[in-house]
């Protein structure tokens, strides 16, 4: 196929028939909020749910599952709309995900759980990409700096209620309602998206990259499992650690190889020749990780530690949330009315790095509104590194690959917060489960690797509470010095941005 009467093609089919209105903005953004409120919402009911469906040990993989197959989902997503449509892969994609949804919601045990969330995850990387690349379709990159305000109206409920009503629902109802609150939003979306998008129909049918794609899973889920197993289920230098290792770097190696060949390739080499696209990358897997980590880890403390309820735990990402939103929303209605972009992702890797080791100063008595307000300074940080990563994503791709581009940036963004959760999380276990045998000798078996609630851990002696709490305080201080080492390494490639006039057409 020639590659450039396959992108005059695209470009072609990918004019709207009619402007879009707010309403259908809104209803694309609706998708992101879909994928992000079903992470937001598990976080605050996790501890609930290990408890009455398997142990600790499980706690990482309930994200991690649906993190790893939104990864590998999302490419494919992405070129599928590349080739044959982005409005019908993006409808298909929130179907599969409000099927998941509802089977999470039935699940008997942590195995369908975990199965179930996987489908979830499938469903949910359509959702980012489909969004992403009928928002560059319909908008200019300018325009959409300025669509990125209708965010304010959309990700609160996500992303700051999101955790309130996950702990909401927990504590008064039951926490399968975390997963059945996706299905009404997911209609509204389906709604507004099928009746408000008019596109003309995609003019290119190549096939799709099955070899690339099934590369890139074998690569992905052997870092995930590396990643995971690393240190705790086995040993790094094990067989089965550095048999995974092998396997990630040859899958990894034949997918360049593979992916310079294939005439439509899942993601095509020639966006990577832009370095304002490839610097975006690297500051998509990096807030990915420091976000996800963050707010996954971040409510066991109030939760093990300061004896709240699922519904106050929430109360502690609230400063985190809203200072995330906060930076997007004014770095778009700048960057929209002129206003340059590459001072933003270098304060942001500042602030982001400096809210990361205030964590520090976490304790077993620290006061629930001086830790919660310790998350604010992250949240500004990540936010001023999020919004500049998506605008240089979209302005640095052609028409054509759109969907391939946002469908790169958010799969690196998912493998980053699936390598966050996995790496912080191991991390997290093995310095709780140290810091409570130091403390309680034979013991701390039963209580980490256990099903223990923070409803249980009231009915323990005293000795015994505090020196759980203080793992959890260990375990939580070596998550904030891995996000600060991540929130530095943004900091440094932030410098790499040139300062490239948004496309205006």
């Amino acid at each position: 196929m020639d590659t450039r009467a396959a992108g005059d093609a695209t470009e072609e089919a990918a004019r709207p028939v009619t402007p879009p209105s707010r309403l259908v903005i809104g209803g694309l953004l609706l998708g992101i909020v879909l994928a992000t409120l079903d992470g937001t919402v598990v976080g605050t009911a996790l501890p609930t749910i290990v408890g009455d469906l398997g142990g600790l040990g499980h706690l990482s993989w309930v994200i991690t599952a649906y993190l790893l197959t939104t990864a590998v989902s999302t490419p494919v997503w992405g070129k599928l709309g590349d080739l044959y449509g982005h409005k019908g892969s993006y409808l298909t994609s929130i179907t599969v995900f409000l099927a998941g949804s509802m089977l999470c919601g039935l699940a008997q045990d942590m195995g369908q759980l975990i199965a179930f969330r996987a489908l979830q995850g499938i469903g949910a990387g359509g959702l980012f990409v489909g969004a992403l690349a009928l928002i560059g379709t319909l908008l200019t990159p300018a325009e959409a700096g300025r669509a990125q305000s209708l965010i304010g109206v959309l990700l609160p409920a996500a992303m700051i209620g999101g955790p309130l009503m996950g702990g909401f629902l927990t504590d008064h109802l039951d926490w399968r309602w975390v997963f059945y609150v996706n299905v009404p939003v997911g209609a509204v979306a389906l709604a507004l998206i099928g009746w408000g998008v008019r596109l003309r129909a995609a003019r290119v049918k190549a096939p799709v990259d099955l070899a690339g794609a099934g590369l890139l899973t074998a690569a992905i889920l052997a870092l995930t499992l590396l990643a995971s197993w690393a240190g705790t289920t086995y040993a790094w230098t094990s067989p089965e650690i550095i048999g995974l290792a092998l396997v990630c770097a040859g899958a990894l190696a034949a997918f360049v190889r593979v992916e310079r060949r294939a005439p439509e390739p899942v993601i095509p080499p020639r966006l990577f020749r832009d370095r304002n696209f490839t610097v975006a990358q690297v500051l998509s897997f990096v807030t990915g990780a420091a976000m996800l980590a963050a707010a996954s880890y971040l409510p066991q403390y109030l939760q093990f530690v300061r004896d709240t309820s699922s519904t106050e735990s929430g109360l502690l990402l609230l400063p985190l949330m809203l200072g995330m939103m906060g930076a997007q929303l004014v770095i778009g209605r700048r960057i929209a009315d002129g206003g340059r972009y590459r001072a933003y992702p270098i304060a942001g890797g500042a602030l982001a790095t400096a809210g990361a080791l205030s964590l520090l100063t976490l304790g077993t008595a620290t006061t629930v509104p001086v830790a919660s307000g310790l998350t604010l300074v992250l949240g500004v940080g990540i936010g001023c590194l999020m919004q500049p990563a998506m605008l240089l994503t979209m302005n640095s791709a052609e028409p054509r690959d759109m969907g391939a581009a946002g469908g790169t940036q958010t799969l690196l963004r998912t493998i980053g917060g699936s390598l966050g959760v996995a790496v912080l999380g191991s991390v997290y276990t093995s310095r709780l489960t140290a810091g409570v045998t130091d403390r309680l000798g034979a013991d701390a078996g039963r209580l980490t690797q256990g099903e223990l609630t923070p409803g249980l851990l009231r009915d323990l002696p005293a000795p015994v509470r505090q020196a759980f709490r203080t793992g959890v305080v260990d375990g939580l201080h070596g998550v904030a010095l891995g996000t600060a080492v991540l929130c530095a390494v943004a900091f440094a490639v932030a410098w790499l941005v040139r300062e490239v006039p948004l496309r205006g057409r």
